[in-house]
Parts: C-alpha cells; sequence; structure tokens
C-alpha cells in the first residue's frame, strides 16, 4: 500500500480498520459501562453522523476513550477500543497527521494482545491486520501485507464465523486482487450471526460489505 485510505480507515474498527476495525469487532462478550458506552458511541458516529462531523465526533470519543484506558490500563477491551477509536478518527483525519494516531492505535492493540489475545474474539489481532493493509508502508508509515495477512488469519482462527473478521480479511484480499477468496470472505460476513445490542453496527457493516462484494464480483464477472 502506498497511501492512507481515509475511507477504509474509518470503518475500523478493521473500518477498517474499519475499519481497520473500526474496527468495531466487539462481540457479545460482557464489557465494562465504560467500554460499552465507547462501543456504542462508535457506532452511532460511524454510520449516522455526518461525514463532516465525524473528525470532530471521534477526536472527542478518543478522548473519553484515553479516560476510560488510564482508568483501566490492564483491561484489554478498553485498550481494544481506544485502538479502535484512534483508528477511525485517523481515517477522517487522513494525510500525514493520522500516522501518528494509528502508531498509537498499534501500541493498544499489542498491548491488548500481551494481555488477552483472545479479547473480545481476537478483535486486536483483527484490528491489526487492518491497519498493517490500510497504512503505508516504510518509510513514511509501518504498513505490510505479510503481517497483515497473518494478523487476520489469527483473528479469524479465533473468531471463524465473525462478521468483522471475514469483512476485513476479505477487504484486504480485495486489496490483493484475489476476487475469488475476497467473495467468499465477505459472502460469510454477510451470513455472520447477528450479535447481541450491536445492530446499529452489524447493520452498516453489512452495507459496507454489500458494496465491496459488489466490486468483486464485478471483477469477477469481467474474467
Amino acid at each position: 500500500m502506498n497511501r492512507l485510505r481515509a475511507d477504509a480507515l474509518r470503518v475500523l474498527g478493521l473500518g477498517a480498520l474499519l475499519l481497520l476495525a473500526g474496527l468495531a469487532q466487539a462481540a457479545a462478550q460482557a464489557v465494562s459501562p465504560a467500554v460499552a458506552q465507547i462501543r456504542d458511541r462508535w457506532a452511532q458516529i460511524n454510520y449516522q453522523v455526518p461525514k463532516s462531523e465525524r473528525q470532530a465526533a471521534f477526536e472527542a470519543l478518543a478522548g473519553q476513550a484515553a479516560q476510560a484506558r488510564q482508568a483501566q490500563p490492564r483491561d484489554a477491551a478498553t485498550l481494544i477500543w481506544e485502538g479502535i477509536v484512534l483508528s477511525s478518527w485517523a481515517g477522517e483525519k487522513g494525510g500525514m497527521g493520522a500516522l501518528s494516531l494509528v502508531k498509537q492505535a498499534r501500541a493498544d492493540f499489542e498491548a491488548a494482545l500481551k494481555l488477552d489475545p483472545d479479547a473480545l474474539d481476537g478483535s486486536a489481532y483483527t484490528s491489526l491486520g487492518a491497519l498493517y493493509y490500510q497504512v503505508p508502508g516504510w518509510p513514511l508509515g509501518f504498513g505490510n501485507d505479510d503481517t497483515a495477512r497473518q494478523m487476520l488469519r489469527k483473528g479469524l482462527e479465533i473468531n471463524p464465523d465473525g462478521i468483522d473478521a471475514n469483512y476485513f480479511y476479505g477487504d484486504f484480499l480485495r486489496d490483493q486482487k484475489d476476487w475469488a477468496g475476497a467473495a467468499a470472505a465477505l459472502q460469510k460476513a454477510l451470513a455472520a450471526p447477528a450479535r447481541p445490542g450491536r445492530a446499529l453496527a452489524d447493520s452498516g457493516r453489512r452495507q459496507e460489505a454489500e458494496a465491496k462484494l459488489k466490486q468483486v464480483n464485478a471483477h469477477l464477472a469481467g474474467r
């Protein structure tokens, strides 16, 4: 990758980072009230707030996420959600100014993995993978497609049927021009079971998966 794709980073959740990754791959595991509030506000901003207002909204949410992390510095879910918010803010900000944010997000995800690799159904792996394929490579950033594939596959090992794990893997394969593999992963994302209390995030992610799948199918049809 030779550019910072603002639209992809915005959806991390991996959003997708979504992303990355927004990366919004929190599953039905119990989280603290502070993290639940951040998670739900993230979905509102990502899928309901007008684009012109998202950067400021994510910046404000990043402040809230930092406070939650300071209160619970060894809680993996808190670290993951701070990383997701920072990644989403970076996606809206774009350009060189976003790189410091994604580096902070990477540090959060790596810290979460040291505490609990399985937290939120492997969301730290998926979120890291989304960052690695969307962030520019050396000398501007740390992007690396081989590392992205490794991280995304680890996320799938933990959560093989998850909507975000499959969505970001599918988007990565689309980026790699593996059209058949991307179609399979995106179709699996669309077939993922609903997450309790995550209706807005699920609906938004499915719309994104449908749009990416339409692009992939167009390439497959053109062969």
